[in-house]
């Protein structure tokens, strides 16, 4: 059994949270073109109190690192296609998710258990107090593993893969504009306590939070 520290509270096993869940596959023809998405883009801090369904949380994770080629090409470019950036999801409010959180698996397009629990109060906490990320129905973080890229490009790699956060990050923004959704890319946090949060192995950094949801 899989067991992640859960603080003071113990460990919690991951299987609460059931198996891997396979995502609804995502929608590649919509109503909105991508300029008036980029007209519309705002960041926004407040949402509404109505649970994601599943599949605007499948559209969400596909925007940002979702496969879109059989040579296994992502949705946001990366420097040498060598994919540095992990993706999590912390569910809180989400039908047909338990709240936890779960890593996306692009190239199954599904969710990976990793930890059980209502933790979007304790992602708060580790974000300075920002009630964006308790308030969310869901959190997407986007967090890297720098190795992956510096093998190949050596002193250069942390510019490459920040700036192929900054692509996904943008793909999310866009992606929710277009589906009524709402986002904000909160990059103030505290790295060690957002790790403990969300059990992240030790080689991956966050770089970014995205509270996401219905706007209020």
């Amino acid at each position: 059994m899989l067991l992640i520290a859960a603080g003071a509270g113990g460990s919690v096993p991951a299987q609460d949270l059931g198996q891997t869940v396979t995502l609804p596959p995502p929608q590649v023809q919509g109503s909105m073109a991508v300029e008036q998405a980029l007209q519309q883009r705002r960041s926004t801090r407040e949402f509404a109190a109505v649970p994601l369904g599943l599949q605007d949380v499948a559209q969400v994770l596909y925007a940002a690192q979702g496969v879109t080629d059989p040579r296994g090409w992502r949705a946001a470019p990366s420097a040498g296609a060598l994919a540095p950036l992990e993706v999590y999801l912390v569910a809180g409010k989400v039908l047909g998710l338990q709240p936890g959180v779960y890593g996306y698996r692009p190239d199954a397009h599904a969710l990976i258990p990793v930890r059980a629990g209502e933790l979007l109060g304790e992602l708060a906490v580790a974000a300075l107090g920002q009630a964006a990320v308790r308030d969310a129905p869901a959190v997407l973080v986007i967090a890297a593993v720098y190795q992956r890229t510096r093998a190949r490009y050596g002193s250069r790699a942390e510019r490459f893969v920040h700036l192929e956060a900054g692509q996904a990050s943008q793909n999310v923004y866009l992606q929710c504009t277009a589906r009524g959704l709402a986002t904000v890319f909160v990059g103030a946090f505290d790295d060690a306590r957002v790790r403990s949060v969300l059990g992240l192995p030790s080689d991956q950094v966050p770089l970014g939070l995205m509270p996401f949801g219905r706007p209020k």
